[in-house]
């Protein structure tokens, strides 16, 4: 929303810390595959689902900004005490147990977020 109202993208910390962006259609197909999948000792575990693409915020708003095609600036701001440095998921037993993974990469999911925030 900040890119396309031509106003500062906020990040918190330095930008270095890292996150992984699953998109929602991809999260969805995994919690199907997780709830379709027959029961087992296996699937008594944590499966995680998410995206193990890891992207540093910095370059999440690069990013967007050049998805906009937007010039708005950088706003720092301090990084939350409790905030961590680095997000990534390890879906080794989704991949094993389900066959799932994500396949909607960060620029697609991107690129559909934005449509519908302009639409908006």
């Amino acid at each position: 929303h900040q890119a396309l109202a031509g106003k500062a993208l906020t990040i918190y910390g330095d930008g270095s810390q890292t996150r992984s962006f699953c998109y929602v259609s991809d999260l969805v197909a995994g919690l199907l595959a997780l709830l379709d999948a027959p029961p087992s000792d296996a699937l008594a575990e944590p499966v995680n689902l998410g995206n193990p693409d890891e992207r540093t915020i910095a370059e999440l708003a690069r990013t967007i900004t050049e998805q906009v095609g937007s010039t708005s600036p950088i706003e720092f701001r301090d990084l939350p005490v409790d905030d961590p440095k680095v997000r990534r998921p390890d879906i080794s037993r989704a991949r094993e147990l389900l066959g799932w993974a994500p396949t909607v990469s960060l620029g697609d999911g991107l690129a559909r977020t934005v449509a519908s925030f302009a639409a908006t």
